[in-house]
């Protein structure tokens, strides 16, 4: 999985709430005092307010590089809002005698939420350099309104690519489908409207996808949005009630609920089904 990951991470997925920790940086790279304060924001003519308060001030600490927001901190920009316990930005000296933000944390129930958007977690960690967040905790979770994603160890979002992964016990729900696995990659599509829309998942270790009518496992799993199909390899079994197909790949359309369980390869090994007396097998 590993490999993979580092084949795709080379390339735009960017919802507008990965931005809005860009923008807290910018606005914490001002030394200010009061518990709310506000900066015109943006690039060329764009001037878009920002605004960050917080219960417990906002402190400039010189020594170590840092701006901290404490106590309830909100980022506004916009109609994208960025909360948590803490908001931290660490900055470094350029060549030029500027200074730069590489690094923002928020700590703490922290929600990144847009109107078409939400992700939450206990920690958030944006790089700049690498445009890629981190999120960690507990009820870890990204939603774009169709789609919702959750993990146990981490959920990352790479901003040019366009991409999410979800890491242990990760999972995918739209409706009633659900595709769990260890590892899951989900790529996504920007729309004219700005809003992000999941394109494809890749499943890696433990595949089990899970309609109203059966429940499919195997090793690996691509799942396709646009046609609804997910395709499984490795050791498949796709239980319908009490009857069950055994193979090596299988194709599922979650859409129409039909299955089709096909060999690995010419000359390998059979398919085979086991059907109990009484049930209707698809």
């Amino acid at each position: 999985m590993s490999r993979r990951l580092d084949r795709i991470l080379r390339g735009p997925f960017r919802p507008a709430w990965l931005g809005a920790l860009l923008i807290v940086g910018a606005l914490l790279a001002v030394p200010v005092s009061p518990a709310v304060a506000q900066l015109l924001q943006g690039g060329g003519g764009d001037q878009v307010p920002v605004t960050v308060e917080a219960d417990q001030g906002i402190e400039w600490i010189r020594d170590s590089k840092t701006y901290v927001a404490r106590g309830n901190a909100r980022a506004t920009r916009a109609d994208t809002q960025v909360t948590a316990d803490t908001l931290t930005a660490r900055y470094r000296e350029k060549p030029d005698g500027t200074t730069e933000i590489f690094r923002l944390e928020a700590d703490g129930n922290v929600v990144i939420a847009t109107p078409r958007e939400r992700a939450q977690g206990d920690r958030a960690v944006y790089e700049l350099d690498k445009a890629s967040v981190v999120l960690t905790g507990r009820n870890l979770q990204f939603n774009n309104g169709a789609d919702v994603i959750t993990a146990r160890d981490s959920l990352e979002y790479w901003q040019e690519q366009r991409v999410a992964v979800a890491r242990g016990d990760a999972t995918a729900v739209r409706g009633t489908q659900r595709i769990a696995a260890d590892t899951l990659i989900a790529y996504f599509v920007e729309q004219k409207s700005g809003t992000t829309e999941l394109s494809r998942i890749d499943a890696d270790g433990n595949v089990v996808i899970t309609t109203p009518e059966e429940v499919a496992r195997g090793r690996e799993g691509v799942y396709t949005a646009a046609k609804g199909t997910a395709t499984l390899t490795g050791d498949v079994r796709i239980t319908r009630g009490r009857n069950q197909l055994n193979g090596e790949r299988a194709v599922v359309n979650l859409n129409t609920g039909i299955s089709r369980l096909l060999p690995a390869a010419k000359g390998g090994e059979r398919v085979k089904g086991l059907f109990t007396p009484g049930t209707a097998p698809q």
